[in-house]
């Protein structure tokens, strides 16, 4: 049987709850009026010099992360987010490619409290996970967003606290978005999207790393 492909797991996610869709597609119509995430790295730019803690609290630089060959930063909503799973999932997958043709993945979340590292179990070893603590990178790279107090409501009748997993009353969240940076710091691609159920597809990104490795 055919491992299904992450298009096709995201595809099943968006009509799998008419309600979430309605909400979501009301999200997204607002993101993209607002531009959310325009002003982000394209190809080209140079991606900014990061330094964040890693789950262990161990200060990693960009610098350092492409050292040994291109770097995949995904910079994901949380381990809460079944579409950031399903990203995630297909990671897992994807790493022994990316590992293969001299890449790294670094995935950026600004959860707190461990969840993090949830985020780095599911897409297996040889991932980084990084803490973008109070989204400082994110809101530098222009990827991040007010959800609205609506959404916040609803979110926490289901069960996820923002305040909690983020640690602050901002009501922030990320835009989704893969980059492959190139060892000397360019931007090789670029994947932003304001509809975070799209994401870019791991085996697209391999693909795209060994292109650069030739």
């Amino acid at each position: 049987m055919t491992t299904p492909s992450l298009t096709e797991r995201l595809d099943y996610l968006r009509g799998a709850s008419p309600k979430w869709r309605e909400r979501y597609d009301e999200l997204v119509a607002r993101l993209r009026a607002l531009e959310v995430g325009a002003r982000a790295p394209s190809v080209g730019d140079r991606f900014p010099e990061i330094v964040l803690p890693d789950h262990r609290g161990r200060y990693r630089t960009l610098t350092s992360l492409l050292a040994d060959g291109p770097l995949v930063v995904s910079f994901n909503r949380g381990s809460w987010c079944p579409y950031c799973v399903s990203e995630l999932e297909s990671w897992r997958a994807a790493l022994p490619g990316l590992r293969q043709v001299g890449g790294k993945l670094a995935i950026v979340t600004a959860e707190l409290g461990g969840r993090s590292q949830a985020l780095g179990d599911i897409a297996g070893p040889g991932s980084v996970t990084l803490c973008d603590v109070d989204y400082g990178v994110t809101l530098e790279l222009g990827l991040a967003f007010h959800v609205g107090s609506t959404l916040v409501a609803v979110y926490r009748e289901f069960g996820i606290d923002l305040n909690e997993l983020y640690g602050g009353t901002a009501g922030l969240l990320p835009v989704p978005a893969t980059f492959v940076v190139r060892t000397d710091g360019l931007v090789e691609y670029a994947f932003v999207e304001p509809d975070f159920r799209l994401r870019a597809e791991p085996e697209d990104v391999v693909r795209i790393v060994a292109s650069i490795m030739r």
